[in-house]
């Protein structure tokens, strides 16, 4: 295995490793700024971000903007140098006035997905922002291929592929989620890899979904990743945005008690099966008393829950009474770490690997 430099348009990644966006609240400054100044590339999540503000139950878009544009400048502060990042669901209502604050603050890339991110070259027209829409088959890359060729005449700048292992919301059907009928990460990478190559388009490929050890990254960038996207690990760091007690939930976690759940976005997604889920299970559906028009498709009079609050409760430390999203692999950590522990871990490991002793960003 031959480990390079991640390069995403003219963006030079010193660590091929992307920090998951992950919301309501789980990666936002803080948890990015960490990541970038370790040579990865910080993510913070668009979802919901502004749900500390004051005016965040009256005016939920201005709160989310202004936070949005708060959290970006605080990110670029303190990671000065670094690659800082956005994740913006294409399900969330108001999604290209998120897009256009980020672009405002100039951010480095926008990572998107929980839909198809047709529009968003038109949103980002005349900036520097690298574009990287989110895809968990060939089928839909080659769908958001032809439509930006068409429509835009550009290509995105990289494609993350996000397999079944993933935590949170998932690109899949529920029955093949259920049934473990999904196809493999690696397989879906190297027939995007042979696709993309017929077409002679040269951008990178990221892998995302189930990837804790160096070991698990090694081999997925020997089927044709030039990067990997990580949540699961970064979740468990001090820097995290989450509370204590929403870390301490992944740390204690069993194989068991992770889960398939069908999220009131509409798509299946994983989560820890807590009194929460099973009060669901029970009731058949929680009364919304207050929306705070975060989705297209929520209709409050019908939802199952409301979604902003459910993930609001979790990452406040309320785990009774949140929605706890976590990745396959989550009961693979046990202790609360550094960013900067995680990052020299996974670099130790792909040194071991190809049996150098030089910084991978040497390489």
């Amino acid at each position: 295995m031959d480990i390079k430099m991640l390069k995403i348009g003219n963006l030079n990644i010193p660590i091929p490793i992307i920090q998951g966006g992950m919301g309501i609240g789980v990666s936002k400054s803080r948890l990015a700024a960490a990541v970038a100044n370790e040579g990865g590339i910080g993510v913070i999540s668009g979802a919901q971000i502004g749900y500390l503000e004051a005016d965040f139950a009256t005016n939920p878009l201005e709160a989310n903007k202004r936070a949005l544009r708060r959290e970006i400048i605080k990110a670029k502060h303190d990671a000065p140098g670094g690659i800082i990042g956005v994740n913006l669901m294409v399900a969330m209502k108001n999604y290209a006035d998120f897009v256009k604050v980020a672009v405002e603050e100039k951010i480095d890339l926008i990572i998107s997905g929980a839909g198809l991110p047709i529009e968003l070259p038109g949103l980002v027209k005349g900036s520097k922002v690298k574009i990287v829409p989110i895809v968990s088959s060939l089928r839909a890359a080659k769908l958001i291929l032809r439509s930006w060729k068409r429509d835009y005449d550009v290509e995105p700048d990289a494609i993350i592929v996000e397999g079944s292992e993933a935590g949170g919301h998932l690109g899949f059907k529920f029955d093949e989620l259920y049934n473990h009928t999904t196809q493999k990460l690696k397989d879906i990478v190297i027939e995007l890899k042979e696709y993309l190559t017929s077409l002679n388009i040269k951008i990178p490929i990221i892998a995302a979904g189930g990837l804790l050890t160096a070991s698990d990254i090694s081999n997925i960038m020997d089927a044709g990743a030039s990067g990997v996207q990580l949540g699961t690990r970064f979740v468990v760091t001090e820097e995290c945005d989450a509370s204590t007690p929403f870390k301490e939930a992944y740390i204690n976690a069993k194989k068991e008690n992770i889960q398939i759940m069908m999220s009131p976005v509409g798509l299946p997604g994983r989560a820890l099966n807590n009194p929460f889920l099973k009060q669901v299970e029970r009731l058949k559906r929680i009364k919304v008393d207050k929306c705070y028009f975060c989705l297209h498709k929520c209709n409050p009079a019908e939802t199952v829950f409301c979604i902003t609050t459910a993930l609001i409760n979790a990452v406040e430390g309320r785990l009774d009474e949140g929605l706890i999203f976590v990745g396959a692999g989550a009961y693979f950590v046990d202790r609360i770490s550094t960013v900067k522990e995680v990052m020299d871990e996974l670099k130790l490991g792909f040194y071991s690997a190809l049996n150098i002793d030089k910084p991978m960003s040497t390489i």
